[in-house]
């Protein structure tokens, strides 16, 4: 038998690897040169992506255990060594390499905007460069998904939303994440097995249209699906004719009750979702069954289910495949990775339209009497911010020392916070149309505004200078 090439997983024996070049290349340049002080990096975004009024933080429990695991193991530095670029000093340093940097982090399912940084690492700068990429992958892929979802969810009115998009996503870690952040966004649950089995999110499944072709008649096959799992009888009713599906899914129903059992649910998958889900739903009403549930699919994202629901279709569950898990309309989040300080104090970045804020920095979250948001000031992290509003600050150290100290919550927690969360954003904000990102109220204090202004100043002057 020919062997059949392992093209290789992201595990814990190879994510040091995870990295870009640029990364170990700097890391070995400070290594020779003695640079390797303590500095502070913030993980932000720049700007909303198109068609978002917030974010929603995911990824952070992968991005602690990457932090106290990275390792560089033999094959690693044996593999960086072929490469006949770096020096065995820095090789040899990577043999013994750990984090040992603390780290303030927004918790996973907190709505949060540009500038405002997600993530704040402190630590030698060796290591707190070389997570940069790994960090970036991270936070970016999974907050845009929760992000994603969260429009989803809201568009869907309180109706059920599970992931279906397992087979539309960007490889096979990409699916596992998706799952994990669309519950955190909100969605009830997903199709990956795997997901259920590693982050025990509940999973959905309905029959693909070739079950039904492998039976003689859509009814036969109906039968034995409803025979085979009588608990999870949910039926793909539009392989042929999606009404006459319907009157099939009554007959499959009476004949469960007779056997002590109830069909859970009909999906429709495509046609007129509008006007096929309020004739299944008199179909089935009319055979006594109110308690039989329609779950629509079929390529749908939030702008295809505000008009199913604002044109009156009639739907319970929805499944949300390729738009959710690729987030179709804005498929990149610009998350980066900023030096803020180091040892020769506050430190400042000044290309055009890519200025960063200098220092170590909190974030302070307040609120207006009905508990609703009302802005966000960054301030340097000594500042104490005592608004008359209630407020609170939003980055947490979840790490000390290269030891996590956060006790991670359940999934089901950080899926609870989120949709608390975008609740009490102002309706606006719930809107599937974009609030313009330059009217968001996220300000900065006197303190950091002072010294962003004065380093900017200083280095205007060095410059002339020069």
């Amino acid at each position: 038998m020919s062997r059949v090439p392992f093209l290789g997983w992201v595990n814990g024996g190879n994510m040091a690897l995870l990295t870009d070049l640029y990364e170990l290349t700097m890391a070995d340049s400070y290594y020779r040169r003695g640079k390797n002080q303590e500095t502070t990096f913030d993980l932000f975004v720049r700007h909303l992506p198109a068609h978002r009024s917030y974010l929603v933080a995911a990824g952070l429990e992968q991005a602690l255990y990457y932090l106290a695991h990275l390792r560089f193991t033999s094959e690693a530095i044996d593999y960086l060594a072929s490469l006949r670029m770096f020096s065995q000093e820095f090789l040899h340093y990577l043999k013994r390499f750990r984090f040992t940097g603390t780290v303030w982090a927004i918790p996973e399912g907190e709505v949060f905007f540009p500038k405002e940084p997600v993530m704040r690492v402190t630590a030698p700068r060796i290591e707190a460069q070389i997570v940069e990429t790994f960090l970036l992958n991270t936070i970016n892929f999974q907050s845009m998904i929760a992000s994603k979802t969260s429009r989803v969810v809201q568009a869907a009115q309180g109706r059920a939303v599970v992931d279906f998009s397992p087979r539309r996503d960007h490889g096979a870690d990409a699916a596992l994440k998706v799952a994990r952040a669309s519950f955190i966004g909100g969605c009830v649950g997903t199709s990956c097995t795997l997901a259920g089995q590693v982050f025990g999110i509940p999973v959905y499944g309905t029959m693909a249209h070739s079950y039904v072709m492998s039976f003689e008649t859509e009814l036969e096959a109906f039968r034995a699906f409803a025979y085979d799992f009588p608990e999870n009888a949910l039926l793909l009713i539009d392989t042929y004719d999606t009404l006459q599906g319907a009157r099939h899914a009554v007959i499959m129903a009476n004949e469960m009750e007779a056997m002590g059992q109830r069909l859970r649910g009909v999906r429709l998958d495509s046609g007129d979702l509008v006007g096929l889900s309020r004739e299944v739903r008199r179909i089935l009403d009319e055979g006594g069954l109110d308690y039989v549930k329609i779950l629509l699919s079929g390529d749908l994202n939030e702008y295809k289910i505000q008009a199913i629901l604002d044109a009156g279709g009639v739907v319970d569950l929805l499944g949300v495949g390729t738009e959710l898990g690729t987030s179709r309309d804005a498929p990149s989040l610009g998350g980066v990775y900023k030096l803020v300080e180091d040892n020769m104090g506050p430190r400042i970045k000044l290309s055009e339209g890519k200025v960063t804020l200098p220092g170590r920095k909190q974030v302070y979250r307040l609120l207006d009497k009905r508990g609703l948001w009302k802005k966000d000031i960054i301030a340097l992290e000594e500042e104490e911010i005592n608004p008359p509003e209630e407020s609170y600050p939003l980055l947490i150290k979840v790490m000390e020392k290269g030891e996590v100290i956060y006790d991670l919550p359940p999934l089901k927690e950080i899926r609870s916070r989120c949709l608390k969360k975008v609740e009490h954003l102002p309706p606006g904000y719930r809107e599937l149309e974009a609030f313009p990102e330059e009217k968001i109220p996220v300000e900065l204090s006197p303190r950091l505004h002072s010294l962003t202004q004065k380093l900017i100043q200083e280095y205007r002057e060095l410059e002339l200078k020069n």
